[in-house]
């Protein structure tokens, strides 16, 4: 694992970037090229590359991503009208920073993913 990705930087204060929200364990901040009207990254401070490196111990960094999602979702307004969370795990899954994260988004509806419903 690096511990020198952008998010890193952007959690050292390196580089700047529009954080809504952060605590001792995460921060919070809008995506620079954002794919919704609202697209917001949840980055753990623990550094775990892809999912596939977090260890059993560290269930608690998904539920605190996915909590914190959930609580910024309803105090923006959007959390009755529907938001989408996603998670990327390597290249193919199309994840390009390498820190776990969480993808936020909302603010207008969004198209299905496959064919099931």
């Amino acid at each position: 694992m690096t511990d020198d990705t952008i998010f890193h930087k952007i959690i050292r204060r390196e580089i700047p970037a529009d954080v809504v929200f952060e605590d001792e364990h995460l921060i919070a901040f809008r995506d620079i090229a954002p794919q919704a009207p609202v697209h917001v990254l949840f980055v753990p401070k623990t550094d775990v590359a892809t999912l596939n490196d977090l260890q059993p111990s560290q269930a608690e960094v998904i539920g605190r991503l996915t909590l914190a999602a959930a609580a910024y979702a309803k105090q923006q307004g959007f959390a009755d009208d529907g938001y989408r969370v996603v998670m990327n795990c390597n290249g193919n899954g199309g994840q390009t920073v390498f820190q776990v994260h969480l993808h936020l988004l909302a603010g207008a509806p969004l198209g299905r993913f496959g064919t099931s419903r």
